[in-house]
């Protein structure tokens, strides 16, 4: 950093940001869920073709789950750190993850933000060409990733992520089979109940379409910032719609939770307020950003 950069304020001088509120988080909690009936009801009411924008719109719904998955796994969504573990154990099923084995990696993530040796989002690194990129936005490698989790999980082996201490292991061993045993009993009973038509109506397809709208969300995050420990400059800030914040728990403010992730879902406006003048990098839009990075691929 330059002598003429601004420096970010010390965590200490954040502090009175991190308040955490039960009722803060269960009210956003009880957004969301009322989001996921609409739009499941929408499904259920759409005649023909139109069930397909409408199954698109559940999934964004659903593929937005990531981000209580993400603030239960610091717990910031609730001041009860039984409320974080329960909300997102619970968030992380449809998509196929697991809050304990995530909470894990995710973890390391912010200890070595941007480390190409490091930091497990950068395992495989950001692709270099234009297909690479779109068999990313589409989730090849997001899915084959949940599903080696399981196999992995249910081998009882998690030597190959570096980021899982052996002392934790069995705890997310145990997390990963409960949590992948319940999904399948879900689906099974699902299908069993109401058809398993309604399983690609209301999950997998809704799954299929939400998630690479959150590919395209989170690939934002990092990709072309500093690859160093300067949270001013390793770590994108995007500026979107309410609508984004509302269903995102206000993560568009990324940079702002990099640097301080004590302060929950519903201060990081008031953080970005303190450090806008500061970050380097504040995109204005998601789909310029990737217009603009498109043009850099071969």
């Amino acid at each position: 950093m330059s002598a003429t950069t601004p420096a970010a304020p010390k965590p200490r001088e954040m502090m009175h940001l991190n308040t955490r509120s039960d009722a803060r988080g269960a009210s956003r909690a009880a957004i969301h869920v009322g989001l996921l009936l609409a739009t499941g009801l929408l499904v259920h009411a759409s005649p023909g073709p139109l069930v397909l924008p409408a199954m698109l719109l559940l999934g964004i719904v659903q593929a937005a789950l990531f981000a209580p998955l993400h603030e239960t796994c610091h717990y910031t969504a609730f001041r009860s750190r039984r409320a974080n573990a329960i909300v997102g154990w619970l968030a992380a099923l449809p998509a196929l993850r697991n809050w304990h084995f995530y909470q894990q990696f995710h973890l390391a993530h912010h200890k070595h933000t941007q480390d190409p040796d490091h930091d497990p989002e950068l395992t495989p690194p950001p692709p270099g060409d234009r297909a690479g990129y779109l068999a990313r936005m589409i989730g090849l490698t997001y899915w084959r990733l949940q599903l080696t989790v399981w196999a992995d999980g249910w081998r009882g082996d998690l030597s190959r992520y570096p980021f899982i201490h052996p002392a934790t292991a069995p705890r997310v061993i145990a997390s990963i089979r409960a949590g992948s045993a319940l999904t399948v009993a879900l689906a099974v009973a699902a299908g069993l109940a109401f058809g398993w038509q309604a399983l690609i109506l209301y999950w997998i397809g809704p799954q299929l379409l939400g998630q690479p709208l959150l590919r395209l969300y989170l690939f934002t995050e990092h990709t072309g910032c500093s690859e160093d420990s300067n949270g001013l400059t390793n770590t994108r800030t995007m500026l979107t719609s309410p609508l984004v914040r509302l269903l995102m728990w206000n993560m568009p403010f990324h940079a702002e939770h990099h640097l301080y992730p004590f302060i929950p879902f519903h201060r990081l406006r008031d953080a970005h307020t303190v450090l806008r003048d500061r970050l380097s990098h504040v995109g204005p839009g998601y789909a310029r950003w990737h217009r603009d990075h498109l043009r850099t691929l071969k």
